[in-house]
């Protein structure tokens, strides 16, 4: 199964996590990533602490923990290539309409997808 398909399909938590260009680490709470046909990764973000640190460190880590029992999900290792402000592009990526939205900057930011692990195992160990 394709990372589009699975993320338009399976249902779960997803956690983004970054860190500065001085280390200081951050996680926060993140929707199901976009994934376009090239197999580029989107998110949609506020002007906030990450992405704040994604303009000093282009690396981040997605946790996505699946709904249901047990431990199933992925964790994605990325590489920021992009970002973007399209209100108009924002508004039509998004899952959810809220009725009432901010007036605070979103940005879209693009990811290529540099290594995919499961959520539970290592994986082959590949130095940095």
């Amino acid at each position: 199964m394709s990372l589009s398909s699975y993320f338009e399909t399976t249902r779960g938590t997803g956690v983004l996590a970054t860190a500065d260009d001085a280390g200081r680490v951050d996680a926060a709470i993140y929707a199901r990533p976009h994934i376009d046909d090239k197999g580029t990764i989107a998110f949609i973000m506020r002007d906030r602490l990450t992405h704040h640190n994604l303009q000093s460190n282009p690396r981040a880590t997605y946790l996505f923990i699946e709904d249901g029992p047990g431990y199933k999900g992925k964790r994605l290792f990325l590489l920021k290539t992009a970002e973007a402000q399209d209100p108009e592009k924002i508004a039509a990526m998004r899952r959810r309409q809220r009725i009432a939205d901010s007036d605070e900057m979103k940005f879209i930011v693009y990811f290529t997808l540099e290594k995919e692990l499961p959520l539970i195992g290592a994986g082959p160990v590949q130095p940095d």
